[in-house]
This record gives C-alpha cells, structure tokens and sequence, in this order.
C-alpha cells in the first residue's frame, strides 16, 4: 500500500470545468481586492509609524546634581557693558557676572544687546537673572525690556512625535511695551523629562511651565535697578516619553486578518448573490415551485 501524502491537504482543488463565473462574481472580486489593498496600505502606514508612549513616575532620571540651562535672550535697550548673569541656590550657591559659556553681540546701534549663555544649577530652588550687578558702573537709562529667543534646561529633543512648546514654553516671549524701569519675574515649574527614541537612545530634558508679573520695585525710598529673575523649583515627578514601533507579528497577524476576513465575507455575499440570481431565473421560468 502506498501512502498517499495528498489526503493532508486542505484545500482541496475544484476542477476549472466545474466551476462557472458570473459577472456578479467578477464585480464582488475586483471590490473584494480594492478593499483588501486599502486595508493593507492603512496597516502599512500604521506599521510604519513610531507611536509615542508617556508615563510618569517619581525617580531623578539623570545622574548628577546639575542641570544644565541655555539662555539666549535679547535686550534691544541695554547695552552689552553693562548686562550680566547672577545665580542663587539654595545651597548658598552665590554668583554675580558669570563670565564662562557667555556671549554678548552688541544690536541696535551699541545700544542694545543679545545675550547668550550656557550655565549649570543645582537641583534644589533658585533662580538666575540677567542684570546689571556686576558692571563696574550702572547705566544712566536702564531698561530691562526683552525678548526671550530661548530658554532651555538640559537636552535639546529633535522629535517630531511629542511636542516641544512645553520644553522651551518662554520662547518668542515680549516685554517690549512694558515700562523701561520694571523689573522682570518668571516663576517656573520644571519637570524632569526623559525621551528613549526607536533605537534606545536616551536625552534628559525638562518642561517646564511658568507665570509671569513685572513691576517697578523700590527699597529705603529709592528705585531699585531692573532685572529679569527667573525663579525655579523642580517638581518630583518625572515624564518619560518612549517611541515604539508595532512588532512584525503584529503586523503579518494583522494582514492574514485582513485578507483572509475579506475573502470569507465576500465569498458569503456572492454565494448570497449567485443563489439569489438563480432564485430569479426560475421564478421567470415558472419553475419555482
């Protein structure tokens, strides 16, 4: 006896001369093939794209003390002699007219400056603001109305997945129309935020949000000199953004899906039809009985 491999098979062959095509079953095949095709592209493009997932949870995310910070601000009526950055902790930390990573490119004729900086804090409360503390002689006409062009602290994210607004959120701020005299406020809330993108690689930045107040401030019955302070306490709460991309299975499961979930439907919807036509041609043949 010879053993017949053949009986394994399941899908078992109809012979082509058993078989009887309509126009109907052609037309439900050309639809049943688009809808497959469109199925599969919109799978595609989802397979392609890299989903962003967030959550948040309490741990310091980046070893070391410090926070790196970014500045880069414009004062179009101060000149660059007399602008400085001081830096105040809560740690005691004490710095007036940081020097290091700072560059001043004089505008509006020398009387006005753009002022850039790159500068680390500490992990605890404080704050930084640009004044003139540290010049050897104060200006005769201070004016302390900016444009912030960027303020960022720690790694700048090049993602187009998760939005940036929240990362450098003071960015195109004006005080162009307040008084020249009225110092300046930022109060800022920063959270820790770590972005892991499709390859494992990991950036620390930190959002940060903000509400701001300008005044004109006096003390022993004199006008105190204008600043810009930024004041900033850090939030103990980290958010984690994480890129991730469907796995293959999920895609090729997906397809079979697709594929095999149209032609099943299809097939009842033109054996509904076929036998609905037949229905008909024997009716107009008074053979329905």
């Amino acid at each position: 006896m010879v053993f017949d491999f053949r009986r394994f098979d399941v899908y078992r062959k109809v012979p082509k001369d058993l078989t009887q095509p309509t126009t109907a079953g052609a037309a439900i095949s050309i639809a049943c093939s688009l809808f497959i095709f469109f199925l599969f592209i919109s799978e595609l493009a989802s397979f392609i794209t890299v989903d962003v997932v967030s959550e948040l949870y309490v741990d310091d995310p980046q070893s070391g003390d410090r926070i790196p910070v970014y500045l880069d601000i414009s004062l179009p009526g101060m000149a660059c002699e007399y602008v400085g950055l001081d830096i105040q902790d809560e740690m005691g930390r004490h710095e007036v007219g940081l020097v290091d990573n700072t560059n001043k490119v004089p505008i509006n004729e020398g009387a006005g400056c753009l002022f850039t900086t790159s500068f680390h804090i500490n992990k605890v409360p404080g704050n930084f603001h640009v004044s003139t503390h540290s010049a050897p002689s104060q200006p005769p006409n201070p004016d302390m109305t900016h444009e912030i062009r960027e303020l960022r602290f720690g790694d700048r994210i090049m993602s187009n997945n998760i939005k940036n607004a929240a990362l450098n959120s003071l960015s195109g701020k004006k005080t162009l129309e307040k008084h020249a005299l009225s110092s300046h406020d930022y109060v800022m809330k920063i959270v820790p935020t770590v972005h892991e993108n499709i390859n494992g690689d990991m950036q620390y930045a930190y959002q940060y949000t903000s509400a701001y107040k300008d005044y004109i401030s006096y003390g022993h019955g004199h006008r105190i000199l204008p600043a810009i302070w930024f004041k900033y306490e850090l939030t103990p709460i980290t958010v984690k953004y994480t890129e991730k991309r469907q796995p293959f299975y999920h895609f090729i499961t997906m397809v079979c899906a697709i594929i095999g979930g149209t032609f099943t439907v299809a097939g009842i919807v033109d054996s509904f039809v076929f036998s609905a036509t037949e229905m008909y041609k024997k009716f107009a043949l008074g053979k329905l009985s």
